[in-house]
């Protein structure tokens, strides 16, 4: 097996337009505590159980950690997305459960905060994970799944040029409930550029 290097650290920033990219660090709970607890009726119906806790700082920092070993054992990539503006924070997106060997391929998750959903932040952070996962990570497949009522997710994942691919019946367990999912890929050759 060759060993590749970009799979033993951290990613770097990634710049864009309006937002920048980067892995979330433990500096980061404060303005990610307060998002969340901000947008939480918001996030609910999308996302797994909120564990009691989950807004602490210990769970803060439990999550920072294992952040970090999935990058370094390069299945996860973890970033929370920034304004260029004023480095406020908006949400978060992660490329993992990457598989490699005959595979090449890796899922994409995200969340934007209520205060910042619908603006486009969250498609051109997508516009910004991409190429990183087909060049830098050298992966062949991405996909994403979502509720099949999640109507501004499925514009999202189609506008950035994923194709809907089928439905994964009682998929995850959301909300507290196992609900079906839509799954879209892209693939490296699809036109993303």
């Amino acid at each position: 097996m060759i060993a590749l290097p970009f799979l033993k650290s951290a990613p770097p920033p990634l710049q864009g337009e309006r937002l920048y990219l980067r892995p979330p660090q433990l500096s980061d709970y404060k303005a990610w505590a307060t998002l969340r607890a901000q947008s939480r009726d918001f996030l609910v119906p999308w996302e797994p159980l909120w564990a009691v806790d989950d807004l602490e700082r210990s769970a803060f920092r439990h999550r920072i950690r294992h952040y970090d070993e999935e990058a370094a054992a390069g299945t996860a990539y973890p970033f929370f997305l920034f304004r260029n503006t004023d480095s406020r924070l908006i949400g978060g997106i992660t490329l993992g459960n990457i598989r490699r060997g005959v595979g090449q391929n890796g899922m994409i998750g995200y969340w934007v905060g209520e205060p910042f959903a619908g603006q486009g932040y969250m498609y051109e952070a997508l516009r910004l994970i991409i190429p990183y996962a087909f060049t830098k990570l050298r992966l062949h497949r991405l996909e994403a799944a979502c509720i099949p009522s999640n109507e501004r997710s499925i514009r999202l994942l189609e506008k950035a040029g994923f194709q809907k691919e089928g439905l994964l019946r009682s998929y995850l367990k959301i909300n507290g409930m196992w609900q079906n999912h839509l799954l879209f890929s892209l693939i490296e050759d699809d036109r993303w550029r």
